[in-house]
């Protein structure tokens, strides 16, 4: 361009397309990282997530301690209203009969651990569900249990022992 003269459309439009030269890399590294951190924590909003929070486990180590030992009036008392719907013998001649068929459990290996809110479900509420694969006296079996949380305090919910020794 001359002096004194205006520029031209052309020379005006190269001018206002160049850029400064880019300072650093760090923008395009920061974006990309921000966008990676976006996407995984988005992806996991849902209501049910793995493992067993702290009051859960303790109420579960107590119910497996109880059932191990034949607690089961101990078991009954420290029980959920949804374990109470049954009466007291109910509930011990139940465990009693697990007992007599497969014997004591002697080790557990869990499977899965899923904590859940929902208002439907096998235990409507806040609840977990743990599952192991256990090995008894008398042979192999799956037991679940569904704990579920009242007013801060949990409980064991419901019980299930699925084994080929029980038919």
């Amino acid at each position: 361009m001359n002096v004194g003269s205006s520029p031209t459309v052309r020379e005006g439009v190269h001018r206002a397309n160049r850029r400064p030269p880019s300072r650093s890399g760090y923008c395009p590294i920061l974006a990309a990282w921000i966008l990676i951190s976006l996407v995984l924590t988005g992806c996991n909003t849902g209501a049910r997530r793995s493992g067993i929070p702290a009051g859960a486990q303790t109420a579960l180590d107590a119910a497996i301690e109880d059932i191990d030992a034949g607690r089961y009036d101990k078991l009954y008392d420290e029980a959920s209203d949804e374990w109470k719907r049954q009466s007291v013998d109910q509930s011990k001649a139940t465990l009693q009969t697990l007992r007599d068929k497969l014997g004591r459990a002697r080790t557990r290996d869990l499977q899965t651990a899923r904590e859940e809110q929902t208002s439907t479900g096998a235990v409507p509420g806040h609840s977990v569900t743990v599952i192991y694969q256990t090995s008894f006296d008398r042979g192999e079996g799956i037991e679940t249990f569904s704990l579920i949380e009242h007013s801060g305090r949990w409980a064991l919910a419901k019980y299930y022992v699925s084994s080929s020794g029980l038919k």
